[in-house]
């Protein structure tokens, strides 16, 4: 049994065959397109995808994300660590001359550079345990 079909379909057919970009048989879900025009769609298509991914990935960015990297150099190079030691490594060069050039110290001053060259080896060991924790982590 064969369908027939109908003026309006027939009419619907011929215009697109006229407009030459599609040809083919409506009734089964066929369509012929030029090669380059079907190309091109498929840019178009890849165009919008790309478009819509990247307009999605620009709304999960972190408007902090430069900050946290910069975090992350500072804490990487222990720049702190590294500062607070040197400034330690000052005031114990210029307390130890200082404590050096008294004629008699007394026992306050003593104490003094006691403390001052306690807390160097705390600050270094500090210093030197928190490279172990941070290669371990990782």
């Amino acid at each position: 049994m064969r369908f027939q079909k109908s003026p309006l379909e027939n009419g619907l057919r011929e215009k697109i065959v006229a407009d030459e970009r599609f040809s083919g048989d409506m009734s089964r879900n066929e369509v012929e397109i030029d090669l380059n025009k079907f190309m091109e769609m498929i840019q178009e298509n890849n165009d919008l995808k790309q478009k819509i991914f990247e307009l999605e990935q620009s709304d999960k960015a972190n408007p902090w994300q430069k900050w946290i990297h910069l975090s992350a150099m500072v804490d990487a190079w222990r720049i702190f660590p590294r500062a607070f030691l040197g400034v330690y490594m000052f005031l114990l060069y210029y307390s130890t001359m200082w404590f050096m050039e008294l004629e008699a110290p007394t026992l306050e001053q003593s104490g003094l550079i006691s403390i001052i060259v306690g807390a160097g080896a705390a600050w270094f060991g500090l210093y030197a345990g928190t490279a172990k924790d941070k290669i371990n982590s990782k």
